[in-house]
């Protein structure tokens, strides 16, 4: 059981920092197109990158969350 415990630490280490990851990058977005001379390319990138954090933030969140039965 200790191993199962260390398992879901790990995971709500991991989804606490994504969450973080994520917040910052829409900081940083927000900052860029706040400046008014901002690369699109570069926001894409980060838009992009967001995206895959908020997937990842989903699957480590169903993982954490035990099935009901019904």
């Amino acid at each position: 059981m200790g191993d199962l415990d260390e398992d879901e630490e790990d995971l709500r280490l991991r989804l606490h920092d994504l969450v973080t990851e994520h917040r910052d990058l829409d900081d940083a977005i927000e900052a860029l197109l706040r400046d008014g001379f901002f690369n699109q390319l570069q926001v894409q990138r980060l838009k992009r990158k967001k995206l895959r954090i908020k997937d990842e933030i989903s699957q480590l969140q169903s993982k954490l969350i035990p099935d009901i039965i019904a």
